[in-house]
């Protein structure tokens, strides 16, 4: 039982900052551009013509 009080808080700081980083990331516009990649997988800029 004496573990559980060093593993709860290490869980929930390990929680807390993933949260954090993924909302650091959608406020800095990491996923604002959806259907570029998928434009990007079908260019054919790399076709020597």
């Amino acid at each position: 039982m004496n573990i559980l009080v060093v593993l709860v808080p290490i869980a929930l700081f390990l929680g807390l900052s993933g949260l954090a980083a993924f909302m650091w990331s959608m406020r800095a516009g990491q996923f604002d551009d959806s259907e570029g990649a998928a434009q990007r997988i079908i260019s054919d800029d790399d076709i020597r013509r």
